[in-house]
């Protein structure tokens, strides 16, 4: 893995957001896939755990979301249409004990001219489990600089509401196994209703992950979420590819 890094085998790939209110293409999430030479396109289920545990992660997540920043102003300088984009770029664990962090986004932002207000950082309940202050003082001063932060995979982990609270989340995903459990009528649609409801009720927007029929779709917009991502909409797609999905202006 640590080869992989210096020959430069990891590419991104990126998955769309929809917006349920106009039912276009709102932004992306950076998603990271290892193009290994002899076993082809490996998934980050399979590298991300062994990334996690050798400290290589680390520089793996700096490299996708400076790649992430520096593709997103490709598209936006593309077309003017494109300039209210975002993306959406996961963090780990680990990468929030690392005291230069805040220096290398700061940096990360100025080479790439990307907008701060179109960079959305992802997290999952468990970097927040510490509950310290210095971590919610970096959390805060990336709200400073308009980054919006997303909690990811809401619901899966711990999901005390006291962390909502204590941090200043803009978006909260929710996990597409609650999506899943969305029946086929209308009257057993699980939590996420409750969930819908804890993020109206705090001032931040939801994306449910994972919808893969149009009934899900329909479930949700009856809920008024504000926005979707799942393989209904479209896969994962290699950044050739991403302006293609956007020229042809698919709407739901």
């Amino acid at each position: 893995m640590r080869r992989a890094i210096e020959r430069q085998e990891f590419i991104v790939y990126y998955q769309p957001i929809i917006s349920l209110v106009t039912g276009k293409i709102s932004g992306l999430e950076a998603l990271v896939r290892w193009q290994h030479p002899t076993r082809g396109l490996i998934s980050p289920v399979e590298f991300i755990p062994v990334a996690e545990e050798t400290g290589l992660i680390d520089a793996i997540n700096i490299w996708v979301l400076r790649s992430a920043c520096e593709q997103l102003t490709i598209w936006q300088n593309h077309s003017a249409t494109l300039e209210s984009l975002t993306i959406s770029v996961n963090l780990s664990v680990r990468l929030f004990s690392d005291p230069n962090l805040l220096a290398q986004i700061d940096q990360i932002i100025q080479e790439t001219k990307i907008n701060p207000a179109c960079l959305e950082i992802e997290i999952t309940e468990s970097v927040i489990m510490e509950n310290s202050q210095a971590l919610k003082k970096f959390l805060q001063q990336l709200i400073e600089r308009k980054i919006k932060l997303v909690m990811d995979d809401f619901g899966t982990g711990y999901s005390s509401l006291s962390y909502l609270y204590n941090y200043p989340f803009n978006v909260l995903k929710i996990d597409q196994s609650f999506v899943k459990r969305m029946q086929e009528n209308e009257e057993n649609v699980g939590l996420v209703p409750a969930m819908l409801g804890i993020a109206n009720s705090m001032g931040m927007s939801a994306i449910a992950e994972g919808v893969e029929t149009t009934f899900q779709l329909a479930q949700l917009r009856n809920l008024n979420c504000n926005f979707a991502q799942g393989y209904l909409f479209s896969r994962p797609l290699e950044p050739k590819l991403v302006l293609d999905f956007i020229t042809n202006a698919p709407q739901w």
